[in-house]
């Protein structure tokens, strides 16, 4: 009735063999700087790349200022990505200065104004708002936790406090 060609065949085995290997592949691993920080934040919080980058870059930022050498270098090596994060902050620009200007005002100090609030104009130079300083780091610590253990996670607490 049908006969049966061998293009035929060659095109039916073809499609079976690409659905096998796509069914059976493994995930491909996402490229240096593509991690899972990066999707997390912009998925969760609708930001751009760049703006994901630059953010966790500069709370990363601070948390090596406040950090000891040695526990830094705790989180760098369980979180080596974070020196190409870190990099992609923008450069401060005396707003931590007038922060801490505001803040000894208010009866605080240089102190209380180096924390999180000195983020503040880093992320204003991302386009972001002030508050998404709060919605970052929660993401950045299950980050830390995840990939890098409670110590990491803890050390980074303790710096962003």
């Amino acid at each position: 009735m049908f006969k049966k060609s061998p293009h035929l065949n060659f095109t039916l085995f073809f499609t079976l063999f690409a659905l096998g290997g796509i069914a059976f592949s493994k995930p491909v691993p996402a490229a240096e700087g593509d991690m899972d920080l990066i999707g997390t934040l912009t998925q969760k919080l609708g930001v751009t790349k760049d703006q994901a980058s630059g953010g966790a870059g500069s709370i990363f930022n601070l948390a090596k200022e406040k950090l000891s050498a040695t526990d830094f270098s705790t989180v760098s090596e369980k979180l080596p990505e974070i020196d190409g994060l870190m990099a992609s902050a923008p450069k401060a620009d005396g707003l931590k200065g007038k922060l801490g200007g505001m803040s000894s005002m208010l009866g605080g100090g240089e102190k209380s104004a180096g924390g999180l609030a000195s983020l503040a104009g880093s992320f204003s130079s991302l386009g972001l708002a002030p508050d998404m300083v709060g919605k970052f780091v929660p993401v950045a610590l299950d980050y830390a936790k995840g990939t890098g253990g409670d110590q990491v996670m803890n050390l980074l607490k303790g710096a962003l406090k």
